[in-house]
């Protein structure tokens, strides 16, 4: 089989609300004999719901889907759901959409896969065992640590969203916009750099504590080992030696009660530090305590990590056996960690009188550490009802000693129920970035949701999202979704605008280019300077990688209609319309829809009861806006030419249409419409009726802050209107507007991309030929065509629009066509110039003959 295309759609998207990879895969032969049975003998656990699809007469590819989410599942990175679709007009060819739950092992096992099923259609072996290894080891590169993931998950329940920032960092972003919070591991973007500094250092730790009464163990930082015996010397006791820099109980070694002991611990310490700390030997259990945001969140009783007799097995094989646990795994990937069989394990043992050899008696005990922190392969039992009030307040001020948001109190003592001070116990360290298996996941008592808890101190009972307004449609959406953002930014607030020309923050462009996917989306999400965005979310964004937002506030559609038909496996004008429903499903508050769309109004059919319904229409008397009305809806329609807010019986004149810069003094109709939905969606995020209004008024629709969007020149009288029209509805209503703005005549200089279908062409020359006196056919962007290729076809469609030959000119070159065009043209009449990708289109155009005039409107658009 063939893996002709596969996308990775990160959001949700036209097949799921949950991440998918699509791929289109076309069949090499046809059905093998016995391969059903091949198939089930190498994948036994193949789910019966599947395994029914696999008639002998059945093509491989139509098991590619379900041997995909199998072999996730056997990575241990299972998807959620999956299907497999026909694609028109190829028997042989599939769309198979598997969801995942990491990305890199869904693209591997979809390779995997295919090669699967090529062997054993063939009867060819396959290397099952060597392609989970190489699928398990990117699931364990790949895998969010055990900590973090408790955290997103606690974000999650909370509804506050969650982006990783990069595909190889641990890094997160909770929440949106101005409201983020950052997350690595459990140090999050509140946490003080300073204090983690502090941390680090044990002796700085250990002084600053002490000079908050807080109880320690005496001792001193040493850099050799004379120093290091002297310092016990002096102490009088048994001492623990550390590194003092070093984390995750490295280089830690406790109950040193000898020179010898002393010597070889100091060794071990310098592997992981220069500096070493000798410090009394607190006697008693090792407990952790965690402190969120300034309360206790949760406290353990670390275990040193120990194997239990059974009369038979050695101590090594005792550790074998409970590494096999599948609760443990390397590192922070799983709840416990290995066990290791290490020097200091051995030197461990050798202090018990054991080694790896040794077979203890049936419940007879052996520990494999002297310290207990779960990354050497300790255990954890709860006890966080057991602390007294005491013990509660001395964590806190260690904490806030410190400086951290979250942190995690080691302390040493008999028994944690007893005040701290009564027992002689200490804390031994603070650390920054605790992990928190041992609080999720304790082997006794009860668990703590300590991810919750460290979200609970960054967002309080704030969801972390900022407003969303999700705009969608065939033409309009970058206006209405600029007329918002303006909207928004004159109320007072920040606002984070994606667009066909580019992203805008706070009204200033960022980048430039058609930024109306994913990616763009992210960046403004991601924008900590951003109280409110609008997203202009495009047919082709969401066809390759899915929405950046798991949902919206307000969803706007503006219409649907023949565009990009014939691509990406959309056909039909009712595919599209399924394309542009995906941002309306995803609104939680309301979904703005055009009265006077037939597709759009069938979307709200399939919306959740709770989300509002909020419909636009030009014509006052449309039937869905006035039954909408009637049954207490909101809506916003124009009145002669006043834009009237409707809320059931209730009635509120906006503003006069002609007094918005956009509306060219009322003769863009389709610009009102535009208006009327960016206000539906305004009022719907809560702003009020002088608000929107304002904004509607002060939006200014010219080359410098709506490039491409009938911006107006005069050029010796001429009035020129360039506009990014490039489809039959688009042409139709700028043809409209401009035959309102002359007496005289209109020319036309036309284009459309060259990636659109035949018949999709002609239309556009159809519909132009309609709208025009005289035509000027050029070309822009064939993508794939030859030249002239897209110009005849638009002249056909011309000639089938009744254009007599006289009235229509094919110039291929942008700048000559518009010169031609300008040259038709009396003072008086109006030129559109369609399909403009730049100004400088026309400023290059104008050049030649008019050098100050390009010059000026050059100057107007920066």
């Amino acid at each position: 089989m063939r893996i002709k295309e596969k996308r990775v759609l990160r959001g949700p998207n036209l097949y799921a609300a949950h991440p998918c990879l699509m791929a289109v895969v076309e069949e090499g032969d046809g059905p093998k004999q016995g391969f059903a049975a091949r198939l089930l003998e190498l994948l036994p656990a193949f789910p019966a719901e599947a395994a029914v699809r696999l008639t002998d007469d059945a093509l491989c590819i139509d098991a590619l889907e379900p041997v995909v989410m199998e072999l996730q599942r056997l990575a241990g990175a299972p998807g959620p759901s999956s299907l497999t679709l026909p694609t028109r007009g190829a028997a042989a060819c599939r769309r198979v959409v598997c969801g995942y739950a990491i990305e890199q092992v869904a693209l591997a096992a979809l390779q995997a896969g295919a090669d699967l099923l090529d062997a054993v259609a063939e009867g060819r072996p396959y290397g099952l065992d060597d392609a989970l290894a190489e699928l398990r080891d990117l699931a364990e590169r790949h895998a969010i640590g055990t900590s973090t993931g408790a955290v997103l998950a606690a974000a999650q329940r909370r509804g506050i969203p969650a982006l990783r920032l990069t595909d190889e960092a641990n890094l997160f972003q909770l929440g949106w916009g101005s409201r983020q919070q950052r997350l690595q591991a459990t140090i999050t973007g509140a946490t003080n750099s300073i204090a983690v500094g502090i941390a680090s250092d044990k002796q700085l730790t250990k002084t600053l504590l002490e000079q908050a009464g807080v109880p320690v163990p005496g001792g001193d930082t040493v850099t050799s080992l004379e120093q290091a015996q002297r310092v016990a010397r002096r102490l009088h006791g048994p001492v623990t030696v550390k590194p003092l820099d070093a984390n995750q109980g490295k280089g830690v070694t406790v109950d040193c009660r000898t020179p010898e002991d002393v010597a070889r611990a100091y060794e071990h310490a310098r592997r992981y530090s220069r500096h070493v700390i000798v410090e009394d030997y607190l006697e008693g259990r090792d407990y952790r305590v965690l402190v969120t945001g300034g309360k206790i969140a949760a406290a353990s009783w670390r275990r040193p990590p120990c194997v239990t007799g059974d009369g038979r097995s050695s101590i090594r094989e005792l550790v074998e056996l409970e590494n096999r646990n599948p609760a443990r795994g390397d590192g922070h990937t799983n709840i416990l960690t290995r066990i290791p069989l290490d020097a200091l394990a051995l030197e461990t043992l050798a202090k018990q009188g054991y080694d790896t050899d040794t077979v203890l008696p049936e419940g007879a005990h052996a520990d494999l550490r002297g310290n207990a922190n779960l990354s050497t392969g300790g255990t954890a039992e709860d006890v966080t009802d057991l602390l007294p009030e005491e013990t509660r307040e001395i964590c806190i001020r260690a904490a806030r000693t410190i400086g951290l948001d979250v942190a995690g109190i080691d302390i040493i003592c008999r028994d944690i129920a007893q005040p701290l001070r009564e027992q002689q116990g200490g804390i031994i360290e603070v650390n920054a970035a605790p992990g928190i298996r041992m609080h999720q996941y304790p082997s006794r008592g009860t668990p703590r949701d300590a991810g919750d808890a460290i979200v609970e101190a960054l967002f309080g009972q704030d969801d972390g999202r900022i407003p969303v307004v999700a705009v969608t449609g065939t033409n309009g959406k970058t206006t209405t979704s600029l007329l918002i953002g303006h909207t928004v930014r004159g109320a007072g607030l920040r606002d984070g605008v994606t667009t066909t020309n580019g992203v805008y923050v706070r009204g200033e462009l960022l980048r430039e280019g058609d930024c109306t996917g994913y990616h763009s989306a992210r960046s403004v999400l991601s924008a900590p300077d951003v109280d409110f965005a609008v997203l202009e979310t495009a047919r082709g964004g969401i066809l390759k990688r899915g929405l950046a937002f798991d949902r919206c506030d307000v969803a706007v559609v503006l219409n649907v209609s023949a565009d990009h038909l014939g691509l990406d496996g959309i056909d039909t004008i009712e595919d599209l319309a399924r394309v542009k429903a995906v941002i309306a499903k995803q609104a939680k508050r309301a979904v703005v829809l055009n009265a006077e769309d037939n597709w759009c109004v069938k979307m709200a059919d399939e919306l959740d009861a709770a989300v509002e319904v909020i419909y636009f229409a030009l014509d006052a008397e449309d039937p869905v806006l006035l039954r909408h009305v009637e049954h207490g809806g909101r809506a916003v329609y124009l009145q002669d030419s006043t834009m009237v807010l409707a809320n059931g019986a209730r009635h509120e004149a906006l503003l006069d249409v002609r007094d918005m810069p956009v509306s060219l003094e009322g003769r863009a109709r389709y610009n009102i419409a535009n208006a009327m939905a960016a206000a539906a969606a305004l009022t719907a995020t809560g702003f009020g009726i002088e608000e929107i209004a304002d904004g509607l008024r002060s939006f200014v629709s010219d080359s410098k802050h709506n490039p491409l969007r009938a911006n107006l020149f005069d050029v010796d009288g001429v009035t020129v209107i360039v506009d990014y029209a490039h489809n039959p509805a688009a042409y139709a209503a700028l043809a409209e507007t401009a035959r309102a703005m002359t007496p005289g005549r209109l020319v036309g200089v036309v284009a459309a991309p060259g990636d659109r279908r035949d018949a999709d062409l002609v239309d556009v020359g159809r519909t132009c030929a309609a709208g025009f006196d005289e035509l000027v056919i050029y070309e822009t962007e064939n993508r794939g065509r030859a030249d002239g290729e897209t110009a005849a076809l638009l002249a056909r469609g011309a000639r089938l629009g009744r254009v007599d030959q006289e009235s229509m000119r094919i110039e291929l070159d942008v700048h000559r066509a518009i010169r031609l065009g300008l040259s038709l043209c009396q003072p008086g009449d109006v030129l559109v110039f369609g399909c403009g990708s730049s100004i400088s289109e026309l400023t290059e155009a104008l050049r030649p003959t008019r050098p100050d005039l390009a010059q000026r409107i050059e100057a107007a658009a920066i």
